[in-house]
């Protein structure tokens, strides 16, 4: 994920989109375009220090958790929050007037903001929004379980290892179990946080926070909750298939206690909240004796450390012709976890003064998993680093699922002959065979995520619309994902549980549509940037590592930041203006056919 002192949906630009959010405020006769155009430009000046300061709290109340660096991240998001507040009320007076396409898109982008969240007038109510913030995200930091027999504590670093390794039902459980456990306290807290935030979204014109989330992607907040059905119905008969089989698989290893017309028990899927499944490829893997896709041997057998690691995924963009990482990235960035303190190892990106003063926070482990994290941490980076120039409300992705995409669109070329020339492969499997284990592979992690991306703010909607109030939270989580993800809780939950907590981007207030949607827009890159490469043939055989024509395109678009419409963006490196899964479903086509081959005659869906 990334981390910024702001955070959007997608710029759109014109008065129409103007109008219909300043509709509920009275323009003022004297409002003039000319004022507005002043106005944008008073509002980045002012800004960037605040969010810089905001940013600075944020990175060390990540790196270095205690009471104090709470409260000072707190503080400086109330005064970063009582600002946007105050700014964006006054950008109303601007509305109807017909204004320079830069002056419409930053007013739009104002509107339109996420982080910090909306906050109500009453300073009161915004300085205790800011503390609920600051401590929800604090509180998942520092969670820790401590039930074990012998009496020891162990950290969601710890517990998420056993998750990907154990194949011991009970151990599995406890773990799991164990772990949601740090939620319950943040239940109250995370109440009265939607009501606050609603109460903010309402001063601005908003039915409710999750109306001001779907706000940003240059359509209606009803379009786009139709759009996001629209993907996930092209993708769900891929994700239906893979369930079918990985539901198979597990009943072989566990018996019984995995259903074969049920959902999967949340807790045998190798991740602590069973949103990618790759940790259990050993156990759906197609085809045994095929060569070996195993990188975390490869990656210990060439004695890689964190730094390493980290200059491996450069390596790969510097590869395309972008700019080297900044001496200041190596010299400020969070590598491994410090023995010493708490800190929040949930991985992310920064450019903390907004000004190319780039930093990645995770606590890197030789494997697999983190490779692939970091070009994705590192896709946020040289995206910041394309548009840093440009004025503060200009520097975001073009949407925020574009921000997600760029580095996992990368992922997709570490292609077997990729990992075979670095080394951390030995052979290069070949074969239909080898064809489907790798597709399996990268499945259980892409497909599988599909659901769980969707459903996440789909909850949340639900949350801040009403629908689901606080005496139903548990359930109506649990609800969603037996209904999108086909899993479901392994023991019994009750509303004294609060299982949404347990995931990161819950308490720290981080808006998930974006992940889902990256998941999608990775693919369209992917197959735009092949093709500027020149790549002939399947499109799941390419690799752009090395070339400078793909390297070109990619800036291009980077270079845009937020300053043009997403569908603007995306035509300049697919030559679409629309999101499709179409890419997605084409580089999977082998692996579908051969799952509906495997899934004759079972019982599917759930």
């Amino acid at each position: 994920m990334k981390m910024r002192g702001l955070g959007r949906g997608a710029a759109a630009g014109g008065t129409a989109l103007l109008l219909a959010i300043g509709a509920q405020a009275p323009a003022q006769d004297r409002a003039t375009p000319e004022q507005a155009k002043a106005y944008v430009q008073k509002l980045n000046a002012e800004l960037k220090p605040l969010v810089v300061k905001s940013s600075t709290a944020d990175w060390i109340k990540a790196t270095y958790i205690t009471d104090d660096t709470e409260r000072n991240a707190a503080a400086a998001s109330d005064e970063l929050i009582a600002y946007m507040a105050k700014a964006i009320k006054q950008s109303l007076q601007f509305s109807g007037l017909k204004l320079d396409p830069e002056s419409a898109r930053m007013l739009y982008l104002l509107r339109t903001t996420t982080s910090p969240p909306p906050a109500p007038d009453d300073p009161a109510k915004r300085a205790e929004l800011a503390a609920i913030v600051a401590k929800l995200e604090g509180m998942y930091g520092k969670g820790k379980w401590c039930g074990d027999v012998q009496g020891k504590c162990r950290d969601l670093e710890q517990l998420t290892e056993l998750m990907a390794k154990s194949r011991n039902y009970d151990e599995l459980l406890d773990a799991w179990a164990g772990w949601h456990t740090i939620a319950r306290p943040m239940r109250p807290l995370y109440a009265r946080f939607a009501e606050l935030s609603n109460e903010g979204a309402k001063a601005i014109g908003y039915a409710n926070t999750g109306e001001l989330w779907r706000a940003g992607y240059d359509m209606s907040p009803a379009e786009f909750e139709a759009e996001t059905d629209r993907l996930w119905n092209q993708v769900k008969p891929l994700y239906d298939d893979l369930h079918c089989y990985v539901r198979a698989q597990l009943a072989r290893q566990y018996g019984a206690r995995v259903p074969l017309d049920g959902p999967i028990p949340a807790h045998l899927l190798g991740n602590m909240w069973a949103q990618e499944w790759n940790n259990i490829y050993e156990l759906a893997i197609p085809y045994r004796g095929e060569p070996s896709l195993d990188v975390d041997a490869g990656l210990k057998r060439k004695k890689y450390d964190p730094v390493k690691m980290v200059q491996r995924g450069e390596a790969f963009f510097t590869s395309l012709g972008l700019d080297p990482l900044p001496k200041s990235f190596w010299e400020r960035s969070m590598f491994t976890k410090p023995r010493d303190r708490e800190v929040v190892c949930h991985a992310s990106a920064w450019d903390v003064s907004f000004n190319d003063d780039l930093r990645i926070k995770m606590c890197i482990k030789i494997r697999e998993e983190d490779l692939v994290t970091i070009h994705h941490e590192l896709g946020h980076d040289y995206y910041f680093h394309a548009y840093y120039n440009r004025p503060v409300l200009f520097q975001a992705g073009a949407n925020d699922g574009f921000h997600e995409a760029i580095g996992d669109a990368l992922t997709l070329s570490i292609t077997p002959s990729y990992l075979k020339q670095l080394g951390l492969l030995n052979a290069v499997p070949k074969g239909d065979k080898a064809l489907i284990n790798e597709q399996m592979k990268s499945a259980l992690e892409k497909v599988a995520f599909l659901p769980f991306g969707k459903m996440i703010d789909q909850w949340r909607w639900d949350v801040f619309s009403g629908k689901t109030t606080p005496v139903g939270y548990n359930a109506a989580w649990w609800a969603l994902r037996r209904k999108f993800q086909g899993v479901d809780s392994p023991i019994p939950r009750t509303e004294g549980d609060f299982d949404p907590g347990a995931k990161y981007h819950i308490p720290a207030n981080v808006p998930y549509t974006r992940y889902f949607l990256a998941r999608i827009l990775q693919f369209q890159f992917h197959r735009g940037l092949c093709q500027a490469a020149g790549h002939r043939g399947p499109l799941y055989e390419c690799s752009i590592y090395g070339n400078k024509e793909a390297g070109k395109k990619l800036w291009a678009m980077l270079q845009l930041g937020a300053s043009k419409p997403w569908p603007e963006a995306l035509e300049v490196v697919t030559g679409q203006r629309a999101l499709d899964a179409g890419a997605l479903l084409e580089y999977y086509q082998p692996l579908q056919g051969w799952l509906k081959q495997q899934n004759a005659g079972r019982k599917c869906g759930w």
